[in-house]
């Protein structure tokens, strides 16, 4: 039987730590169970904290741990649960926690981290050089607190090896299904997707997320470049006119401009067009032949096929999804 253990942290998501711990308790038991089998559980699970003492969740709920971190002599894998989007890098308890990670991977453990917990599995240095994903509102934090780790916050799921990140809240069931597939195969991990109702495939969280520009940066002559973008998408947009504008050379826009943002120009003003495409798929009954010339596309195929590689769905799968009409 494969030991599990979640480090529960004061502030975090309960459902992080109540779902996997109840996703994985039910491999080889409620399927069985439903089959009129004798049960046979494939997962031991425990929560613990840093001190052995209670925690409280994000919603106030209380946190009662089997025992303390230190106390775990034997561990197969160890969850990390989503720790919100207020918490304090720099505090002891986080260092102490960081540490006992660190020695449980050179021990051979697995880790796990759900959402926002990614940012603890990261601060170990284990994921430097490595994939990983976490919540995609928290990915410009993340980026700048971690640049060493390839962040894909178009993947629900990323695993390099015995490193796994789960991406946003409800990641946590495709991500300890996945480990449950990963411990103990697919038609486990098959019947508990069935069991549970959760989807054992669904492996992108791109439809789910949300263009935010970004402009915390002081670079004046980019922010109204940035300006003038988001107001005349629609327009045949020149950069080199859009460079001149600025008062400098194509070349140092574009220098500028991913330094500034993250992002190309280019890519920016496609991201921009996209967003105004997602909201009139949600909000009107618009055909898409009529977004895309509104976003400033006359080739519908061609922004068809962007629209679908940046957010991993059809643009008729996006109106279904989230569409009011």
């Amino acid at each position: 039987m494969k030991k599990v253990v979640i480090l529960a942290a004061e502030g975090c998501v309960l459902s992080t730590i109540a779902s996997p711990m109840d996703m994985f308790l039910q491999a080889g038991v409620m399927w069985n169970v439903t089959m009129g089998k004798r049960p046979d559980p494939a997962f031991e699970v425990k929560i613990v904290t840093s001190d052995g003492q209670p925690v409280m969740a994000l919603n106030q709920v209380p946190v009662v741990p089997a025992c303390a971190m230190h106390d775990i002599k034997d561990v197969d894998l160890i969850i990390i649960p989503s720790q919100g989007f207020f918490f304090d890098l720099q505090s002891e308890a986080h260092i102490a926690r960081v540490d006992w990670l660190g020695k449980w991977s050179k021990k051979g453990a697995d880790l796990a981290s759900v959402c926002t917990g990614a940012f603890t599995l990261a601060a170990t240095g284990l994921l430097d050089g490595k994939s990983a994903t976490t919540h995609w509102g928290m990915a410009r934090q993340f980026k700048k607190t971690y640049p060493k780790v390839k962040l894909r916050t178009d993947l629900m799921v990323t695993d390099e090896g015995n490193l796994f990140c789960g991406g946003g809240i409800t990641a946590d069931l495709n991500l300890s299904l996945y480990l449950i597939r990963k411990f103990c195969g697919r038609e486990i991990a098959l019947q508990s997707a069935r069991c549970t109702m959760a989807d054992l495939d669904r492996i992108s969280q791109a439809p789910f997320s949300v263009f935010v520009p970004e402009k915390n940066h002081s670079d004046r002559g980019i922010l109204k470049a940035q300006d003038w973008i988001e107001e005349n998408y629609q327009k045949n947009v020149n950069l080199q006119e859009l460079a001149a504008r600025t008062g400098v050379s194509l070349r140092q826009f574009n220098r500028r401009f991913k330094l500034a943002t993250g992002e190309t120009g280019i890519k920016y003003l496609q991201l921009v067009r996209i967003e105004a495409a997602k909201k009139a798929l949600i909000n009107t009954d618009q055909s898409f032949e009529d977004i895309s010339r509104n976003a400033g596309y006359e080739n519908v195929s061609f922004f068809r096929r962007v629209f679908k590689s940046n957010t991993s769905v059809t643009p008729v799968v996006y109106r279904q999804k989230f569409g009011q009409i």
